[in-house]
């Protein structure tokens, strides 16, 4: 069987990729819409990006409005700053959230109607040109034909798609990372992992996908509890940047499985970051998930040294899984309860969660299929 494997059409990385990287911004456009939130201009790190583009003579428009996981009342005031000022491509500057802003920006400058027109569709027009700068080494989304918008009428997270929405350039510099604070870390870093093992356990698996997840996976393990420990250690900074990198091309061409599907209610009801979603999830979902396909999750086991001579794929499997969680509690992962949200509210919805968790199709690739009622208990788990 033939597969297709997309990946962005440009990818500079290592230190000093920013500084290096303007000659080839130039090429995209004369004026660009920085799209970007407040603490990236508090910090400084938009100014790093605006030396850049001055020196290399474009002009830039700074939106710093993406405060929160982004909305389509965020994208539609990107729209209109994009269309007012005369800009004719993105800089995306952030964590997932600025570069999923500026994707569904992109993508609604060049398609008619509104960003709620397109849940689950394949964007069908070519977006203008976007650089996308992570700050975070987790989301990927700076490799990814995704991009995840919430729906504030509906009150659901919208999964948008195909490869017009890949950035025309994913720019990885780990300098940009020093300064995301521990937790950040932390809950990035477990989504980067998520990432890496949904798409190695997919369904949608494929050779070039599982080269790069279990790359991805290995950079993830061996050095996520250092960054998170100490943040200035540009090593480990360095390799978590790459491994978000792989993890992200890896589950652009795998999908992602039930971890993603489960999160995204929770994200949406009760505004956890995705990155904490998933992580508060991961540890549950993987016991479930490893009836399905032990000898895949046994290989993942091997890669990060949890194999034992002699054991069983299923208990390799299981091995992996209790490694996983112990990696949340070393990092500081916290519960839903850590977190605040009420138990009976959480109960309450507990319905209309799965049925949204099943609707997103992500649990659809994971190779033991949850029914509703699965989904169901691995929420109920949660609380015990």
């Amino acid at each position: 069987m033939a597969h297709k494997f997309i990946v962005p059409k440009n990818i500079i990385s290592g230190k000093n990729a920013l500084g290096e990287a303007g000659v080839y911004i130039k090429e995209f456009g004369e004026k660009a819409l920085i799209v970007t939130d407040n603490i990236m201009v508090q910090i400084g790190n938009v100014d790093k990006v605006t030396k850049v583009l001055k020196e290399n003579g474009i002009q830039y428009e700074i939106y710093s409005g993406v405060n929160k996981e982004p909305t389509d009342v965020i994208v539609e005031e990107g729209i209109k700053l994009y269309k007012e000022n005369g800009c004719d491509f993105l800089v995306a500057l952030g964590g997932g959230s600025p570069i999923d802003a500026a994707k569904a920006i992109g993508a609604m400058i060049t398609n008619p109607g509104k960003i709620t027109d397109y849940m689950g569709k394949v964007i069908p027009n070519p977006m203008p040109p976007l650089v996308a700068i992570p700050t975070t080494a987790g989301t990927g989304s700076e490799a990814t034909q995704f991009t995840i918008i919430a729906d504030t009428k509906n009150n659901v997270k919208m999964l948008l798609k195909g490869p017009n929405v890949v950035p025309t350039l994913a720019l990885v510099d780990a300098e940009m990372t020093m300064t995301s604070p521990t937790n950040v870390t932390a809950a990035t870093g477990i989504d980067a992992l998520t990432h890496a093992i949904e798409s190695y356990t997919s369904r949608l698996a494929q050779p070039l996908s599982d080269t790069f997840a279990l790359s991805a996976i290995k950079r993830i393990f061996a050095n996520l509890r250092t960054a998170y420990n100490d943040g200035k250690n540009f090593e480990a900074r360095n390799e978590m940047a790459l491994g978000a990198l792989e993890a992200g091309i890896a589950f652009n061409n795998a999908s992602v499985t039930i971890i993603h599907g489960m999160s995204r209610p929770i994200g949406a009801l009760f505004h956890v970051p995705h990155g904490i979603a998933n992580a508060m999830l991961i540890g549950e979902c993987l016991e479930f998930a490893v009836e399905g396909a032990p000898e895949r999750f046994a290989q993942i086991a091997k890669v990060i040294g949890a194999y034992k001579e002699g054991i069983s794929d299923m208990d390799a499997a299981k091995a992996l899984v209790l490694e996983v969680k112990k990696l949340c509690d070393d990092i500081n992962i916290p519960t839903l309860e850590d977190f605040g949200i009420e138990r009976g509210e959480f109960f309450t919805n507990m319905d209309k969660m799965a049925e949204d968790a099943l609707a997103s199709g992500s649990p659809a690739n994971t190779i033991k299929q949850p029914s509703k009622q699965d989904v169901i208990d691995i929420y109920t788990r949660l609380w015990n």
